[in-house]
């Protein structure tokens, strides 16, 4: 071949490869170029899908919500005093709950508890409503709650004994339990739980009644709570969690009605603590609580029909003698279970 046509054929050669490559860089910047648009749509599309879920997961206002909840303990204790005989009891409850915005909550609810009174009243109704304002990590609660107390007689004390006297007899001093068919009553209460942080939690309280147990004689109740979430990690099974909690009480109280004789019933303090370990919606509670009463002053605040009698519980407010064991310390375990209609049901 000669020198013209080799050099005319290389030229043709390289003129060919120039042109492949400016191809190749053309259709790569068009790829790059139109990858960018991609891949900033799906950035948009995931930014979107996450504030669709944030927007979703807000809660809106107004808001409804319905708690309930129910357990069984062994053990149905009231601020020291077991209302139950010393034997096991169960209980259910549910709360409606209407939230119009964001740091207030107005609820009102019913529960039953089962319970053993010397005046045979077969169960505790009670029904309850308030307002629970939140002011950053303090949650206050303002509300009234009316216990019932169905199916109840009257033990006055007269002859014949054994059907006028709780607990069925007359004492040598010549005494013994009265209680009145109706013991309902109402309380107004306040309360304030302040939260620091996500595993303690701090609370007061009072509760005022006109006249507690339908005995004529006001009531004041005042509280100290306070709870403490324990760690768990590496130290319990997966899903399950626990906690101590404990209160400090006082009660005080007025004189009584005629039919009780105008006697001043007995102050108290009471106190209780506990563990609790928790597992999605049940809580298993072991609890032990205890008063500074005495077996007269707990005969007094009670009418017990299981009452004993001892000379040394004869008082000025006690002439019959009897003693009563429901305000002594106990030792009781509940299990319970506790939801709400959004949260467990709805979801």
């Amino acid at each position: 071949m000669s020198k013209p046509l080799l050099l005319a054929a290389l030229s043709l050669f390289l003129a060919g490869n120039v042109m492949a490559a400016e191809d190749d860089s053309a259709s790569t910047e068009k790829t790059e170029s139109s990858a960018k648009p991609a891949k900033a749509a799906k950035k948009s599309a995931d930014a979107k899908e996450e504030k669709a879920e944030d927007k979703k997961a807000e809660p809106t206002y107004p808001d409804w919500d319905v708690a309930f909840g129910a357990g069984a303990a062994t053990d149905y204790v009231f601020r020291g005093i077991s209302q139950s005989n010393r034997n096991p009891s169960w209980n259910s409850y549910v709360e409606f709950r209407y939230t119009p915005q964001k740091d207030v909550q107005f609820y009102a609810g019913t529960s039953i508890y089962q319970i053993d009174f010397p005046n045979d009243a077969f169960a505790e109704v009670d029904f309850y409503g308030g307002v629970r304002p939140t002011f950053d990590k303090v949650v206050f609660d303002f509300g009234f709650w009316y216990y019932w107390y169905p199916g109840g007689r009257t033990y006055n004390g007269l002859e014949p004994a054994y059907l006028n006297c709780t607990n069925g007899f007359y004492t040598p001093t010549g005494g013994c339990n009265t209680l009145e068919a109706r013991l309902d009553f109402y309380e107004v209460y306040g309360k304030a739980t302040y939260t620091p942080d996500d595993k303690l939690t701090l609370g007061v309280a009072a509760y005022y009644s006109p006249s507690w147990l339908n005995t004529g004689a006001p009531g004041t109740y005042a509280s100290w709570t306070a709870k403490y979430v324990l760690p768990d990690k590496n130290l319990l099974p997966d899903g399950l969690g626990w906690y101590i909690s404990g209160e400090w009480g006082n009660y005080f109280f007025g004189d009584t009605k005629d039919f009780y004789g105008n006697i001043p019933l007995p102050d108290y303090a009471t106190w209780n603590a506990g563990l609790a370990f928790t597992y999605d919606v049940m809580t298993l509670d072991l609890r032990y609580y205890d008063t500074d009463l005495s077996e007269a002053q707990c005969n007094v605040l009670t009418g017990d029909d299981t009452a004993t009698f001892r000379t040394k519980n004869i008082t000025d407010i006690n002439a019959s003698g009897l003693g009563s064991k429901w305000c002594g310390a106990a030792f009781v375990g509940k299990l319970s279970f506790d939801m709400t209609a959004k949260t467990n049901l709805l979801k």
